[in-house]
């Protein structure tokens, strides 16, 4: 059903880009009611939502016995939130990687796909790897807890007010966008509403237009291949892409680079561990020769700027997009879409 494929398409973005702009005012009430940094909020929480749709996806894909759909959309997606999600933005409006934890998250990210890299090598992605993944998530998770005790968060004045509401003399309203409130002044049912429709929304847009693209992908004769790797993968990371243009339109570089660092992380060390409890996942010599490396090399590309606090500006993102539209062409070359060479 061709027209219903593309109804779920465009009712999906609409969901996305709907949902995205709650998670991303929800994150941003909730750092600056609590004084928290945006970045940590987008590390854990903005991150773990806009990851949902590779985990439903994946495990989905490993119940169903297609492990290399499982594999192929977590490796496709970190290299789409760099190379894509990253660079779409960028365009907009140049986007700064500041703040403190940045590096060593960073770091972080190379240290978990160096590691993938090496357990793909060792051999299929099974129990004990998902046990090692998954401690590692732990360990990730409580560092984070505890390096933001260690080192607290300063907010603005405004945000550390006591009440649920502020002068409207005190609002430097030339900071934010026409019409809305400053985040300190929702209550904590607003923020819980807002993250939740936020969470909740962005895998169901997702699902409906991975549902949708494929349905239409499947009608031109795209292979399951390129579908898990290109159409899949960039399905489940329109939540990021979605969270990622409204944070720029709202400012929020923090939310947008540690949505995307935040993201790749957890869907190695998350997704893949949750996946490869569920059932083995053997990996493809496509994967070992080339997919896995062009992760590695996104990442790559990324570290200078994340290490140095500079800004991906409109030339970086044509630069990240060309990669990105070089990455599909070579998957072309490579013999996995109808008509290749």
């Amino acid at each position: 059903m061709p027209d219903m494929s593309y109804v779920y398409l465009t009712g999906g973005l609409v969901i996305l880009i709907v949902c995205g702009d709650f998670l991303v005012r929800g994150a941003a009430s909730l750092a600056a009611r609590y004084g928290l940094s945006p970045l940590l909020i987008a590390l854990t929480i903005v991150a773990f939502g806009t990851s949902a749709p590779e985990l439903l996806v994946s495990v989905r894909a490993a119940l169903a016995g297609s492990p290399g759909i499982a594999i192929g959309n977590v490796v496709g997606s970190n290299i789409a939130n760099i190379l894509l999600i990253l660079g779409l933005p960028a365009l907009i409006m140049p986007i700064a990687c500041t703040g403190r934890t940045v590096p060593h998250n960073m770091l972080i990210m190379m240290a978990a796909s160096v590691l993938l890299i090496v357990l793909s090598f060792a051999g299929p992605l099974g129990f004990w790897q998902g046990i090692l993944l998954l401690s590692l998530l732990a360990a990730y998770l409580v560092y984070s807890g505890w390096d933001a005790r260690m080192n607290p968060h300063t907010p603005p004045p405004l945000a550390a007010a006591d009440t649920d509401l502020v002068p409207a003399s005190a609002v430097d309203t030339h900071e934010l966008p026409h019409g809305d409130v400053h985040p300190s002044n929702l209550s904590r049912r607003a923020i819980a509403v807002k993250l939740l429709i936020g969470i909740i929304g962005l895998p169901i847009g997702a699902r409906l237009v991975v549902d949708g693209g494929t349905e239409i992908a499947q009608v031109f004769g795209v292979s399951d291949a390129v579908i898990g790797l290109s159409l899949i993968a960039v399905g489940t990371s329109l939540p990021e892409l979605a969270t990622s243009v409204m944070a720029v339109y709202r400012r929020n570089d923090d939310v947008v680079v540690g949505n995307i660092i935040g993201s790749n992380i957890m869907n190695i060390l998350a997704i893949l561990g949750v996946t490869s409890l569920i059932a083995p996942l053997p990996v493809s010599s496509d994967f070992l020769t080339f997919h896995l490396w062009v992760m590695l090399a996104a990442v790559v590309v990324l570290l200078p700027f994340a290490m140095t606090g500079g800004k991906v500006g409109r030339g970086a993102g044509l630069f990240f997009l060309a990669g990105y539209g070089a990455y599909l062409y070579a998957m072309f070359a490579m013999g996995h879409l109808p008509g290749a060479l």
